[in-house]
């Protein structure tokens, strides 16, 4: 079922620019940038761009990664099916909190959908039109999920080939939405029937094809040689900082004087901004970030852009994640003014 809206523009393809509300330094003897983190912490931090091969689900490739590198806790970002490939972000450590930016930032497949009687070639670009935009959806039987309707975001449905009854097309689609569903109510829309045959993720917010993927065997022979030879940049050839994670979400720059609060909890008020990213709206998802580049927190916007820029009191973001340990930069703050974070 089905409900035309305007294309929308996937978050990936979204320009902000960043508009600066003051000026102030950042002190060095605190936190540093996520790409001169010790290699310590560069892990505890850290992401890793998977290419999942078929077989396996998300779960155990994400078991297999943890015990490769001997870490306590690791996570992925975004459950594939057993027999999908593609990009999967393995959170490492302290990164497993950054999970749920992940699903603001929308996904990217290449699918082969196989029709159950041969169809036109412009019959099909007309249904792939029709099913651009929001769609409703119910998850399937087998999803992990309760199978309520709902509403997905689709950025794109781009046709690349036709080959007697089988397409292939790429879909740009907001998180949580089910391709093979997909391709079985366009089947139904086509009026003969269709089903999945094959699937293949190429993007995960920032995450792609192109950036670093890394196979599970690219993870051990990196790891063996970074234990035997101890170069810092061994670690850096398949991990990367999970701010990474924040490149598509729009980025609120706080002081050094606000971070320790926030760290606590407590939500973002005017005079600790720095720099805001333009386009922000009341409810935006936002990320808090640090001068150096830091993610501090994940944040619900309380105002839009222009009014953050131009107040100089009140709260401006309500923290739902904290990604920082406390204690990085120092305590600048009471409980008595926690919630307005006076620098």
């Amino acid at each position: 079922m089905k409900r035309q809206l305007p294309q929308l523009t996937p978050p990936w393809e979204i320009k902000r620019t960043l508009l600066v509300k003051a000026e102030e330094e950042t002190d060095p003897r605190y936190g540093c940038k996520p790409s001169e983190r010790p290699v310590e912490d560069y892990i505890r931090f850290g992401v890793i761009n998977l290419d999942k091969p078929a077989g396996p689900s998300s779960h155990e490739v994400t078991a297999w990664v943890k015990r490769l590198l001997s870490l306590g806790h690791a996570g992925h970002g975004g459950t594939l099916d057993p027999k999908v490939t593609g990009v999967l972000p393995i959170t490492l450590e302290e990164a497993t909190k950054i999970v749920q930016a992940l699903l603001l930032s929308g996904k990217e497949y290449v699918c082969v959908m196989r029709l159950h009687k041969e169809t036109p070639e412009d019959k099909i670009k007309s249904v792939l039109d029709e099913f651009t935009g929001v769609i409703y959806q119910r998850p399937p039987i087998r999803a992990s999920v309760k199978r309520r309707l709902r509403t997905r975001k689709i950025y794109n449905l781009n046709l690349l080939e036709t080959n007697n009854k089988n397409v292939l097309f790429q879909a740009g689609c907001e998180a949580g939405t089910y391709i093979r569903k997909l391709c079985y109510d366009m089947g139904e829309a086509l009026g003969v029937g269709a089903h999945m045959q094959e699937l293949r993720r190429t993007r995960a917010g920032p995450f792609t094809e192109s950036s670093n993927l890394i196979t599970l065997h690219d993870i051990a022979y990196y790891h063996d040689l970074w234990q035997q030879t101890k170069e810092e940049a061994i670690i850096k050839r398949f991990i990367q900082p999970m701010e990474k994670v924040l490149e598509p979400i729009p980025r609120i720059i706080v002081r050094d004087s606000a971070v320790d609060a926030i760290c606590h909890g407590a939500s973002l008020a005017a005079p600790g901004v720095l720099a805001i990213d333009s386009g922000i709206q009341p409810k935006d998802s936002v990320a808090i970030m640090t001068l150096k580049g830091e993610g501090v927190a994940l944040a619900r916007a309380l105002v839009a852009t222009e009014v953050t820029l131009e107040s100089n009191r009140g709260l401006v973001a309500k923290t739902t994640r904290v990604l920082m340990p406390r204690g990085a930069y120092p305590k600048m703050w009471s409980r008595t003014n926690r919630q307005t974070q006076n620098p």
